[in-house]
């Protein structure tokens, strides 16, 4: 998928809600619990019921892999559901790859090959020819973890250095944004950390970011749209358990809906004040 697709996507839905399936069974109502297959039967629901309010899924790989070989099997079926009924939608798969070149090329192969997603996480910490092989997929996009929304963030990433001044997380935008374009790499920054969006679109102003921490991990989504956006939008602002455990009964697929079409609310002011649609 473009970047021109992924921006008209947003247009027509005025939005840039990415919903995040990350299936909790512990959060699941009995009547999802006794079907064959509860992770499919829970995602088909909420998919259904965002679909028209969101421009991207984003499957965080670990809530599949934790459940043995019948969550992968369940992740095969979700996005082959997606693919069928929403061929608009771009599909994440929020793995956090990245290894030596040999073994990231595996990872690439299962994830854009085998199960047909746009796009993959992956970390940067071993360097370009640990990235390489992600970029090299036509068509495909890399998105590397920059600045993350979780508080150990600081720990590393915000590790300035003696001689340039810069944050770890700057030089990793500085150094890999020459390794791709803004046609097939996208960057995570977290919402909680909006302070910091003006320096991210100081050193990539073209590239999409992707927004985790909206929700439940209480970022702003109007400070990330003042700070992060660009002109032609360039964010995927992520939402998941807030929208998809926004309800815990056997109406948990209403309440997605009402959490994802409020989000997207939000969302459309928003484009219209910056003359985006």
């Amino acid at each position: 998928m473009t970047a021109d697709a992924i921006f008209r996507n947003i247009r027509q839905k005025q939005s840039f809600l990415c919903v995040g399936l990350d299936p909790d069974l512990s959060r699941f109502p009995e009547s999802v619990l006794e079907t064959e297959d509860p992770v499919y039967e829970f995602n088909k629901k909420i998919v259904d019921s965002t679909h028209e309010f969101t421009v991207a899924y984003k499957p965080n790989i670990a809530f599949y892999e934790s459940l043995g070989s019948g969550g992968w099997w369940s992740l095969e079926k979700t996005v082959e559901y997606i693919r069928k009924k929403h061929p608009e939608v771009f599909l994440i798969a929020d793995a956090k790859r990245g290894d030596i070149g040999n073994t990231s090329k595996k990872y690439a192969v299962a994830f854009f090959d085998n199960y047909g997603f746009d796009a993959i996480t992956v970390a940067p910490y071993m360097g370009e020819d640990s990235v390489r092989p992600f970029l090299d997929h036509a068509g495909k996009w890399t998105i590397l973890l920059a600045l993350t929304s979780n508080e150990g963030a600081n720990d590393i990433q915000m590790i300035r250095d003696a001689d340039t001044g810069l944050f770890l997380f700057e030089k990793i935008l500085w150094d890999a944004s020459a390794w791709g374009t803004p046609g097939n790499l996208m960057f995570v920054a977290g919402a909680t950390k909006p302070e910091m969006f003006s320096r991210i679109r100081d050193i990539v102003p073209d590239h999409f970011l992707l927004v985790p921490g909206v929700g439940e991990q209480g970022g702003s989504l109007s400070a990330v749209a003042e700070h992060g956006m660009n002109d032609r939008c360039g964010l995927l602002v992520n939402s998941s358990r807030a929208i998809i455990h926004a309800d815990e009964t056997s109406q948990f697929d209403v309440a997605a809906r009402q959490k994802a079409f409020d989000i997207q609310s939000e969302m459309a002011a928003l484009l219209k004040e910056r003359d985006i649609i």
